[in-house]
């Protein structure tokens, strides 16, 4: 049985009680002087009150009103505030705190006499002064026997205790805490088991230096952080822990506060280099012979439609774009296909139907014309010239960010406005890319980087590019009609989405989602799920930067023609950069994607390998998405078959042939 004791080293309030005969100026100037010092005060008139006060208040400071006294000399009044509060401080200073010292001191030793873990007390040249009861249990020598000596210069019976004995000296001479479990024999007794020995030179600054407790609380703050009250609730429950436990809980202590919590740690020795080149190149903020890795846009690049009409509805689409366009919610759309018939100009037709499935300008009260003008605005400002960047990947994540949405458990954890600030988002997501990472452009000194401080540069400009263009001109300002709340609670919510996008971040979404989503999920119900969803708007926030994660990087998930022509692309966009950086004599951000010797395959296996397949496996188990994993199974099985055939292009060369 444990027993604990609290006590106050100072105790706050000082009491102070006056009596005095009559009220005065003496008697107001000691009253004035408690206030100026902080003291909680009481007056008494009578003797009666004066002892019913004393009693019940306990008062460390009683002035006494003698100035009529026969027995005592003739009394000095000075009623100066300044001369009254000074006395009273001195009294403080003096014999008050001398008394709450010795208070504290007895408390102290009768709780370390009552302690069930040894405790000794040692003065500056290590001469042991105090040990208590468990002290001595453990070592089997009294009280008498160990006062005054070093534990050096006690006898050693066993291996063991030589040990112990050696080790604690040790710890001490290094004034240090020392904690940990220990059996040992002693000369007296068969066995003793001792839970932890804690021992403190005096010279060391604090007896809270180091031990397992829940006075090693970090810096306490008025408001803390929720990492704060982690590392506090651990620190509390190392307190009793064994050893082993309190050692596991001190390296969970180092990795919390570290600033790099969802990162993995990538190995040294033997590292997979295009993942280490992925890793630096999406996560820093940085084909000419058909064996090899020449890149091929796809035959439907050649088809030319210069002279395609823009529609003015959606019931205005040419026939054959409107044909393409009936599959647009099936996962398989081809938007390759759609890229050819609409001469590059994907977005603008196929975010007018997907737009009017969902209801968007109803939501935002704007007309079809409207929004058709902000689309054709948002895709000019997408760089046809991009391999990969391009309108096509805007209206290819549209289409993905679209399909998640119908699935039944995003739907039945979003609102309207959700839908509505997704779509949007993944319209303007990567507007006005220039083909090139952030990584890049810090270190090529852009005018963006330096606009944004070499932080989520791209992220940061996509957005505010976007509500710069969509402000520009009433014609196509969608926002225009909504109210002002619902504006704010709309861009907020499409500013934090695509700055999710932003790939530092990457682990840090992954993990908070399948903590927060996944795993209380497959604790409850569905209706329960989807009710502790809607009630916690954060969670709602995750959902969100996970599908348009997801939607960003769904090429390894697409059908396997699909998945090869993305990769080609964005092979070729990475190929442009390091030629790039090779020519201005920049760092080069991903030495692998050198054109002449990179391996595509072992490119797109370590992708999967590192962002996309825990990713997918999280939205999975959320959003149910059977068909999206079986294409990122076959597609892996596609990349390690040319991966272990030694082929580094997009293809076997037979294939390429044909």
């Amino acid at each position: 049985q444990n027993l604990y004791f609290s006590f106050l080293l100072t105790q706050y309030p000082i009491q102070v009680l006056l009596i005095f005969a009559k009220e005065d100026n003496q008697s107001n100037g000691f009253w004035w002087a408690c206030d100026r010092a902080g003291y909680r005060c009481n007056v008494a008139w009578t003797l009666e009150s004066a002892l019913e006060c004393f009693l019940d208040k306990h008062q460390e400071i009683i002035v006494i009103d003698h100035r009529n006294s026969k027995y005592f000399d003739q009394f000095m009044e000075n009623t100066s505030v300044t001369a009254c509060y000074n006395e009273l401080v001195q009294i403080e200073h003096g014999e008050v705190r001398s008394q709450f010292k010795l208070r504290a001191c007895n408390a102290v030793f009768t709780a370390l006499d009552h302690c069930q873990e040894a405790v000794e007390i040692t003065s500056e040249d290590h001469v042991i002064q105090y040990v208590n009861p468990a002290f001595e249990r453990m070592m089997g020598y009294c009280k008498g026997e160990l006062i005054g000596k070093e534990l050096t210069e006690l006898p050693k019976s066993d291996r063991n205790s030589a040990d112990l004995l050696d080790n604690i000296n040790t710890f001490i001479k290094k004034g240090k805490v020392k904690s940990g479990s220990y059996k040992c024999k002693n000369r007296r007794k068969d066995s003793v088991d001792v839970k932890s020995i804690t021992s403190q030179s005096s010279d060391a600054p604090s007896l809270q230096t180091r031990r397992y407790s829940s006075m090693a609380r970090i810096h306490s703050m008025t408001i803390e952080a929720p990492i704060t009250k982690v590392i506090n609730i651990i620190n509390a429950a190392q307190e009793n822990s064994p050893i082993t436990v309190a050692e596991a809980l001190d390296r969970v202590l180092e990795i919390l506060r570290t600033t790099e919590l969802y990162s993995p740690q990538l190995g040294t020795k033997d590292e997979d280099p295009h993942t280490s080149d992925l890793v630096g190149g999406l996560m820093n903020d940085g084909l000419r012979r058909l064996s090899g890795n020449e890149y091929v846009f796809s035959k439907n690049m050649n088809l030319s439609h210069t002279h395609l009409p823009v529609p003015n509805t959606i019931n205005d689409v040419p026939p054959c774009i409107a044909q393409l366009l009936d599959n647009e919610e099936s996962w398989d759309f081809n938007i390759f296909e759609l890229e050819a018939v609409t001469n590059k100009r994907p977005l603008v037709y196929l975010g007018l139907k997907v737009f009017a499935r969902f209801g968007v300008s109803e939501f935002l009260n704007c007309s079809e014309a409207t929004l058709r003008a902000w689309l054709q605005v948002i895709e000019a400002n997408y760089h046809s010239t991009n391999s990969y960047h391009n309108s096509t990947h805007a209206a290819d994540v549209l289409h993905a960010t679209a399909f998640f949405l119908g699935k039944e458990r995003v739907k039945g954890s979003l609102d309207h406005l959700d839908e509505v600030a997704a779509l949007i988002a993944a319209t303007i997501h990567d507007v006005d890319h220039p083909g090139r990472t952030n990584s890049f452009l810090c270190n090529a000194g852009s005018e963006l980087a330096v606009l944004y401080n070499d932080t989520a540069v791209l992220e940061s400009h996509h957005t505010a590019l976007a509500f710069q263009l969509t402000m520009k001109d009433s014609k196509y300002n969608i926002f225009k009609n909504i109210d002002r709340n619902r504006y704010r609670t709309l861009r907020q919510a499409i500013i934090d989405m695509v700055l999710a996008t932003e790939m530092t971040k990457h682990f840090e979404h992954v993990n908070k989602f399948v903590n927060s989503i996944n795993k209380p999920m497959s604790e409850s119900s569905d209706t329960e799920c989807t009710a502790n969803i809607k009630n916690f708007p954060d969670n709602q926030t995750l959902i969100k930067r996970m599908m348009i994660k997801c939607a960003d990087v769904a090429n390894p998930c697409r059908p396997l023609e699909l998945c090869i022509e993305w990769a080609g692309r964005i092979s070729e966009e990475y190929f442009a950069q390091t030629d790039e950086e090779k020519r201005q004599g920049l760092p080069v951000v991903m030495p692998v994607f050198d054109r002449n010797t990179c391996s595509i395959p072992k490119s797109q296996i370590s992708f999967i390998d590192y962002f996309i397949t825990d990713m997918f496996d999280a939205w999975d188990a959320f959003a149910h998405l059977p068909v999206l994993m079986q294409h990122l199974a076959n597609n892996y099985k596609h990349w390690k078959t040319l991966d272990d055939l030694k082929c580094k292009s997009l293809r076997l060369p037979s294939e390429n042939n044909n």
